[in-house]
């Protein structure tokens, strides 16, 4: 990483050495696992530190405050949480973009079950820390993605649906898997070992039948 300007003062900032990146990467992985499990107020500098393998003014060198670091967080996960969304192509096939769509949330499930439960708490306690970002960036490529769904239904491509209810409605579904993973798996212990291949076919099949437009 190269020196850069800093904005208040047009100094540069010299760069992280490699133990200073290393600390800063323990830290988020320990913030990301105490977060996940407890949520904001209910997680301690001192859980993180601990799990980092950090002492807590260690800690604070790197980050003021506990805000600061869930803050970080989520501003990291924001940006990967939009990128499926983004990738659906005006240009595409409506019936596979929004599938593929729905496989890519679930896929997220799947691999990132930790970052989808850090999300899921921090709406639960009102998105103190990411209303901006939902009412300005998440809000602004859903109304993006709606109008293209929306101009697929217009044209007979698809069924007539509500685009935002349809987003909203794969979130609820793919996410789920991750949000109540233990609640899943105990359910279907015995039957399933991994639940994903079967989730995938179900939501192929309900998102299909749903998007079928109807023929004369």
């Amino acid at each position: 990483m190269n020196d850069t300007p800093s904005e208040n003062t047009g100094k540069t900032t010299p760069p992280r050495t490699r133990i200073q990146q290393k600390n800063r990467r323990a830290i988020m992985e320990a913030a990301l696992e105490v977060f996940s499990q407890y949520g904001f107020r209910g997680a301690r500098l001192d859980q993180i530190a601990q799990t980092a393998g950090l002492s807590k003014p260690n800690l604070l060198y790197y980050f003021p405050s506990k805000e600061a670091i869930h803050t970080e967080l989520l501003t990291c996960l924001m940006d990967t949480w939009l990128d499926p969304l983004r990738a659906l192509d005006p240009a595409g096939d409506p019936r596979e973009e929004i599938l593929a769509y729905m496989r890519r949330k679930l896929e997220m499930s799947r691999d990132y079950p930790r970052e989808s439960r850090l999300f899921a708490n921090e709406i639960l306690q009102g998105a103190r820390h990411i209303r901006t970002a939902i009412k300005g960036e998440l809000k602004a490529l859903v109304d993006e993605k709606a109008e293209v769904i929306r101009g697929w239904a217009e044209r007979g491509a698809i069924a007539p649906v509500n685009p935002h209810h349809l987003i909203f409605s794969i979130w609820a579904l793919t996410q789920h898997y991750a949000d109540f993973e233990v609640q899943v798996r105990l359910i279907l212990e015995g039957r399933e070992d991994d639940p994903y291949p079967e989730a995938e076919r179900y939501l192929e099949t309900l998102f299909s039948r749903l998007l079928a437009p109807e023929r004369a």
